[in-house]
């Protein structure tokens, strides 16, 4: 695909982020992406055995990992989403939705933003230590949970495979919400007590992310559909166009139950991230 693009201005460039080789980084996840399923395996013996063991001990309280924890994600997400933003504006404004939906270069020709989306690939193995706080301190493991762990781990890095260049709009909206909802759950992890608008906001800003990413999905199909040069696979369309939809269907139940249906369901509710990580705010 030949196209040119020029890259945000920013203020300051970190060595790291200079030195980034995107191809490198690629080779290494084409060698590594099924190794994915070993570490699902793992996590999923982790977690249900995890739970067998602690059925018959008292749970453990955590705060303090709670706070270091949520603390350290938040900040991750935080700088994450404000080296990824610029990228994403700057195509949007001066290159226009096609390219933004259709152009891989935030990894092939922005090195802060490719080594940005780079980490946050790589993110989604460590992510799955919040089922860890759920098992120990004997938290409701829900289905969306580890379902949406699984998912997008496997996803993510099958994806950067293939430099799929939808996942832009993917990245920089995870980063964004994950920054509000970590930071949420830093703060009620130090007992302080945000306003209940505040978790509707961030179940709102989930559903909306699920709701555009359905939305980048059906339009990318149908370039492809009518033969336009994008660089998204078929299969890689389907495969996220599943998940969004599914996500969007279970975020849409829990939103009712916890906002509208009122009654116990409606106190005990509150927010997750788009993986519902119910043991983090109490």
């Amino acid at each position: 695909m030949e196209y040119t693009a020029t890259v945000p201005h920013y203020s300051h460039m970190f060595k790291f982020e200079t030195e980034f080789i995107h191809q490198k980084s690629r080779t290494w996840m084409i060698d590594n992406w099924k190794n994915g399923f070993y570490y699902i395996g793992i996590y999923m013996v982790l977690i249900f055995g995890g739970q067998y063991i602690m059925q018959n001990r008292p749970r453990f309280e955590l705060r303090r990992a709670l706070i270091i924890w949520n603390t350290a994600l938040a900040t991750f997400s935080i700088i994450g989403a404000c080296r990824t933003l610029p990228e994403f504006l700057h195509i949007i404004t001066n290159h226009g939705l096609y390219h933004s939906v259709c152009v891989p270069s935030f990894i092939e020709m922005d090195r802060v933003s490719g080594f940005w989306t780079f980490m946050f690939v790589l993110s989604k193995l460590p992510e799955l230590g919040d089922t860890i706080f759920i098992v120990l301190r004997k938290q409701p493991l829900i289905f969306l949970h580890w379902y949406h762990h699984i998912t997008v781990l496997l996803y993510s890095w099958f994806s950067y495979t293939e430099y799929t260049a939808s996942a832009r709009w993917f990245i920089v909206m995870n980063y964004c919400v994950h920054s509000l909802m970590y930071s949420y759950y830093a703060l009620r992890a130090m007992q302080f007590k945000p306003p209940k608008q505040i978790a509707m906001l961030i179940t709102t800003l989930q559903l909306l992310q699920m709701v555009i990413g359905c939305a980048v999905n059906i339009w990318a199909h149908q370039l492809l559909q009518s033969g336009a040069e994008c660089h998204i696979t078929p299969f890689n369309v389907k495969l996220s166009i599943t998940m969004y939809l599914s996500y969007f269907v279970l975020f849409a139940r829990f939103f009712y139950k916890a906002y509208l249906s009122g009654g116990r369901d409606q106190k005990k509710s509150r927010p997750s991230d788009y993986s519902m990580l119910k043991s983090k705010v109490h």
